[in-house]
């Protein structure tokens, strides 16, 4: 999105706290924005990783014709790495993205408050930890502090979640969304609060009833990832599932869902299909096998795969010119 569509009234500076996956590809979309991006980073070698990370997206833009050489390198200097937190004082706007632990979130968010006086929103990409728990015992910033949880790579995603806590304040929530809509991000705030917030509460509806029917005998793995490909998750690349079914009608989808949901699965507990596996080590690609046998697999081309239907999310309006 044009920085003058967004409301803002200056271009945010932009501190990311990790190296991960996470933080790298969000270093990747916000300096590929031409937004200055400062990276805290506790070693060289974490630094490299991200930096390695970054230049490797940007190189995987070009060679998809979304990006030339020159564009590259003048979005690789919007990233600052830094190893301290006061240099992260000109940041409006911070990116928590370390390991789901709340004490060490919370370690990181006194930091914050103690170095960085401009910052508008503290934002965490937790899949788990509810705000409540993430702003307790702030004593500058406990309003400010919310869940902004993307789906990685984030950088080619463009879909954010937000939760925020009873107590945190509209206009952090407000300054967050128009950051991320300049990011071409499309953010959805949830009305409250609830593990899996809404991405991984669908993921996870699906993943149990596909268990289901492998542990029932109807279907290999195989079979009903082909459902997955080449039926009906096409579709909702372009429209919605609301859509799908007020298209379809209600009374259709009424009459199939009572012959169907009294037979779906319930499962309360971790599947035993999938805790037979881990006993067996068969803990997926990393260990070579899982649900499926990865130890002759081309990863560069799945990888390739799994990027294929986000490309079209990553025309961004790149700056022109260094800013230093």
């Amino acid at each position: 999105m044009a920085y003058e569509e967004t409301g803002l009234t200056e271009k945010p500076v932009i501190a990311l706290i990790g190296t991960g996956m996470i933080a790298s590809s969000m270093a990747a979309l916000s300096a590929g924005h031409g937004l200055h991006t400062f990276v805290f980073a506790r070693s060289l070698a974490s630094e490299n990783r991200c930096r390695n990370y970054v230049r490797s997206a940007y190189l995987d833009m070009e060679e998809q014709g979304l990006m030339t050489d020159a564009q590259r390198e003048i979005c690789e200097t919007y990233v600052h790495y830094v190893y301290t937190y006061e240099e992260l004082q000109s940041a409006d706007i911070a990116f928590e993205c370390i390991v789901e632990n709340a004490d060490e979130k919370h370690a990181i968010y006194r930091k914050l408050e103690e170095n960085c006086p401009k910052l508008k929103a503290v934002c965490s990409v937790s899949s788990s930890i509810v705000p409540e728990v993430l702003a307790e015992g702030m004593e500058k910033y406990g309003d400010r502090i919310f869940v902004t949880h993307p789906f990685n790579p984030a950088h080619m995603v463009p879909y954010f979640e937000l939760c925020t806590a009873e107590n945190t304040a509209p206009e952090a929530v407000e300054y967050a969304v128009k950051v991320l809509e300049l990011l071409d991000r499309r953010p959805v705030l949830l009305k409250k609060t609830t593990p899996g917030f809404i991405g991984n509460r669908l993921q996870f509806a699906l993943l149990r009833e596909a268990l289901k029917l492998v542990e029932e005998g109807i279907a290999d793995p195989e079979d009903i990832d082909t459902c997955l490909k080449y039926s009906f998750c096409p579709r909702y690349t372009s429209i919605g599932i609301f859509e799908h079914f007020d298209n379809g009608g209600l009374e259709l989808c009424s009459t199939v869902a009572g012959n169907l949901f009294p037979i779906l699965s319930d499962e309360k507990e971790v599947p035993k299909l999938i805790t037979d596996l881990m006993a067996e080590g068969k803990t997926g690609a990393k260990a070579g096998e899982g649900f499926y046998d990865w130890r002759n697999t081309d990863m560069e081309a799945y990888r390739k795969r799994v990027s294929a239907p986000y490309w079209k999310f990553c025309r961004w309006e790149l700056p022109e010119e260094a800013d230093e």
